[in-house]
């Protein structure tokens, strides 16, 4: 089996391997891709929670960008962890010489277990900048309520929040509502022409772990091999509903969700 595409990942790593980097490059594989990195952090976690973040210095980010591109041209991009406006200064540079117009931002701002992955300048500079580069942004609702001050509570809030990210210069929104208490899970894509509501049945598990982080690696994936932006939402959520149903049980927190779910392995192995 030959790559269909190539997607760069530009995001921080994830010792654990549920999120960040490791889930982007999992998902770019199992989706039958290659992927290419740009580490932003290097972080120290676990299931139960983060130790420690090391930060990438914005030139060193830029050269992996740049040097990577040059040699291998991306048809997609996903973006992830910046946890500062130097940081997002760089990676925009840089991705004015790609000059990609398949791009998707996972605005990553708090971890799993609580722990704050960005400054205050960076959300802002995110708001201000970024935002307006990117063909789709995908937060969830707490990353909502961060981008927009707004108290999300309902299906109705979520579509209020993405209008108003729309207002403020983003061109496509889909915001993610596994936050919410309801039977079924409701991800709403949000641009000045449309509401699509992509409802699918909600899955208990502890096991969701670096689901935001797939599900954008996914839809960069879908959208690097030319699918539209409706249909590579509605087969990334589903290739993240079908990796939570699988419910790994590893480790003793908020485990990892089942990136090989989309392989069928029918051959045994000897």
């Amino acid at each position: 089996m030959k790559p269909k595409s190539q997607v760069l990942i530009i995001a921080g790593s994830d010792s654990s391997g549920g999120a960040g980097i490791q889930a982007d490059i999992k998902t770019v594989t199992s989706l039958g891709c290659y992927a290419m990195t740009a580490v932003t952090a290097v972080t120290a976690q676990n299931t139960t929670g983060v130790k420690s973040i090391v930060p990438i210095k914005p030139r060193e980010i830029s050269k992996q960008i740049d040097f990577s591109s040059k040699d291998i041209k991306p048809k997609a991009v996903k973006i992830g962890m910046l946890h500062s406006k130097q940081v997002i200064q760089a990676v925009i540079k840089s991705l004015n010489k790609i000059k990609s117009k398949k791009m998707v931002l996972d605005p990553v701002m708090v971890a799993k277990g609580g722990t704050k992955l960005i400054s205050d300048t960076a959300v802002i500079y995110i708001k201000n900048k970024l935002m307006k580069k990117i063909l789709l942004i995908t937060p969830n609702v707490p990353e909502a309520e961060i981008l927009t001050n707004t108290k999300i509570k309902s299906l109705k809030d979520m579509i209020k929040a993405g209008k108003i990210l729309i207002d403020m210069g983003a061109k496509n929104v889909l915001v993610k509502g596994g936050h919410l208490r309801s039977k079924k899970m409701n991800d709403i894509l949000i641009n000045k022409k449309i509401i699509k509501v992509f409802i699918n049945k909600k899955y208990n598990s502890k096991n969701t772990h670096g689901t935001g982080c797939t599900l954008s690696s996914a839809i960069a994936t879908y959208l690097s091999c030319g699918k539209d932006l409706i249909k590579s939402c509605e087969l990334g959520i589903k290739y993240v509903n079908e990796a939570i149903k699988s419910n790994l049980k590893l480790g003793k927190g908020k485990g990892p969700i089942n990136h090989l779910n989309s392989f069928s392995i029918n051959k045994k192995f000897k």
